[in-house]
């Protein structure tokens, strides 16, 4: 998806795919502590690591850290660069959508919060409720504080496009899981 909005954008399309491989290189490790550090912000210092052991110049290395310390919504960097700008929204864009969907159950699955707890999770989102890894952390919470607004986010006319598509999908499903939820269907 990267390389895709990349074309569409004219952007260096080699800072661009090296800054996609690793963007997520600490992610893992950031599910299995539950959040006690950002992934992205740990990631941009190992990439920064691993380029240097190959050989890669200072101001490519600056390049792709950047976009890899700002791919990410839940710390406060903001991508400033065409290709960080490109890599934030391909990451986001992958949030939402059929995809987004499938992962974001998955992810729930993995740090062993339930699809829905208390069936208030539009009042949750409303009321200020962030992640925290605890059982009011659902899958259903996810969509209602951070994926139904990604689309508002994003930072490319192509990744908006894009995004809109996937978002128009991923609200009827939302619409059609209370439905089930609540026993209308």
């Amino acid at each position: 998806m990267a390389l895709k909005i990349g074309r569409k954008e004219k952007a260096d399309l080699g800072i661009l795919e090296i800054a996609a491989l690793l963007h997520d290189i600490c992610k893992s490790d950031e599910l299995k502590c539950q959040g006690k550090f950002c992934h992205a912000e740990k990631g941009a210092r190992l990439a920064e690591e691993i380029l240097r052991k190959y050989g890669f110049g200072e101001e490519i290395i600056a390049a792709i850290s950047h976009c890899i310390i700002t791919h990410r919504t839940r710390n406060n960097f903001q991508p400033e660069t065409k290709e960080a700008k490109i890599l934030y929204d391909a990451d986001k864009l992958d949030a939402i959508g059929a995809i987004g969907i499938a992962r974001n159950f998955m992810v729930a699955e993995l740090i062993k919060t339930p699809v829905l707890y208390t069936g208030n999770e539009k009042k949750l989102a409303k009321s200020g409720m962030k992640h925290d890894y605890t059982n009011n952390d659902t899958a259903i919470l996810e969509y209602e504080i951070k994926l139904k607004h990604i689309k508002d986010k994003l930072f490319t006319k192509e990744g908006r496009r894009i995004g809109l598509a996937r978002h128009k999908f991923m609200v009827k499903f939302f619409d059609r899981f209370w439905e089930e939820a609540r026993g209308k269907r």
